[in-house]
């Protein structure tokens, strides 16, 4: 009983990481004209955001040492350091500090996490109690989002982040009060060598972490974009962008939902393979169900629940590869997915301006099918 209200708990504490994480994507056009820089500006400044997501094997592995509450506590104290140097002081640079701290922060929190409830659960019900707490994922775009889009539109670009510094506040103390000091389910070792050896020995390690690296991709391409295309294609405003990001949100929990109830019965390899494939069949949708709003917005709700099915399938598979370094192994599964992110991030706004959405989706399947070779790989040791 104390693991599932602790599941729930998490899964809404998530929801406020996640929410100052993601509002950047729909909002990408006000952001931009509210400093005064283009979207390639902006573009940019996601890359590096990403790219400072890569340093989590340095910093996650401080759960392996320390302990999972020390490592989550950590990150939650920088995230909120982060937002709050905005709330502060509104400018480019102070949001370029704030989305830097606030994703290393996030990178050392969710692999606690993660470690935390991975030496807890069986491996047979991880998926479905991960699934949980990956809620946080959509319930961000249901809720968070919006609730940032009025803001945005009441008071300016800056707006959200006095709220989520005082969120990040909350959330701190209710984790230091309902995680206990002592872990009879952890022994910390006493370096990280043992951990990064173990997890670099091992091929489906390895695989796994480089699928997490090309499924970000594939979802970052159209994450930077959808805002930018939404608006250029049919003239939507900060509501409606906000609307648009609840309609993703509802997917990723339609998702997530669909985890929870089939990928301990399929298997979780099996399960990541069926989402990727259906991934790429959404991704190669989208340019032409796209051509009116209700078609864009059914094209993005099929993306988001297939893409979502893939990471809430990877992240129990992975906890499972390397036992003995779990948090290690988990921090460097989140640097897959920043240099994904960064990846995608960097090509978006690019290959968006100079060839069009349409390519932004093939260069998505690319990446998937990249994430299907790295599956039959670990699989295959």
């Amino acid at each position: 009983m104390r693991i599932r209200f602790q599941l729930i708990v998490f899964m809404f504490l998530r929801t406020i990481l996640n929410s100052a994480h993601r509002m950047v994507y729909p909002f990408l056009p006000i952001f931009a004209r509210g400093l005064g820089v283009d979207i390639s500006t902006m573009s940019l400044l996601m890359t590096g955001r990403s790219l400072l997501g890569a340093t989590s094997p340095l910093l996650g592995p401080i759960a392996d040492r320390r302990g999972r509450k020390f490592g989550m506590l950590a990150g939650l104290g920088i995230f909120t350091f982060g937002i709050g140097v905005v709330a502060v002081h509104p400018s480019f640079w102070s949001l370029a500090i704030a989305l830097g701290l606030a994703m290393i922060g996030k990178f050392m929190f969710d692999p606690a996490m993660q470690a935390y409830f991975g030496d807890r659960i069986p491996y047979h019900q991880r998926g479905t109690a991960l699934a949980v707490t990956e809620g946080a994922w959509s319930l961000s775009f249901i809720f968070g989002v919006p609730i940032a889009g009025f803001l945005i539109d009441r008071f300016g670009w800056s707006a959200p982040f006095p709220l989520f510094t005082l969120l990040g506040l909350i959330a701190f103390f209710i984790i230091w009060r309902i995680i206990p000091n002592e872990d009879p389910h952890h022994e910390p070792v006493s370096n990280s060598r043992d951990g990064y050896l173990a997890v670099f020995k091992s091929m489906p390690a390895l695989a796994g972490i480089s699928i997490a690296l090309w499924a970000s991709a594939a979802n970052e391409l159209v994450n930077v974009i959808f805002g930018v295309w939404l608006e250029d294609s049919f003239g939507l405003k900060i509501a409606a962008l906000a609307g648009a990001s609840a309609v993703i949100g509802f997917s990723e929990l339609s998702g997530e939902g669909l985890v929870a109830l089939t990928t301990d019965k399929l298997g979780k390899p099996r399960a990541l393979a069926i989402g990727l494939i259906a991934n790429s069949f959404a991704a190669a949708l989208l340019p032409f169900i796209g051509q009116t709003q209700i078609g864009a917005l059914v094209g993005l709700f099929l993306f988001y629940i297939t893409f979502e099915y893939v990471m809430v399938s990877h992240i129990p598979m992975v906890t499972e590869l390397v036992p003995s370094a779990r948090a290690t192994l988990l921090s460097l599964n989140v640097s897959g997915h920043a240099l994904g992110r960064a990846l995608g991030a960097l090509l978006a706004a690019f290959i968006y301006q100079q060839f069009g959405f349409g390519l932004v989706a093939l260069t998505a399947i690319l990446f998937n099918v990249a994430g299907v070779l790295a599956l039959r790989k670990m699989q295959q040791k």
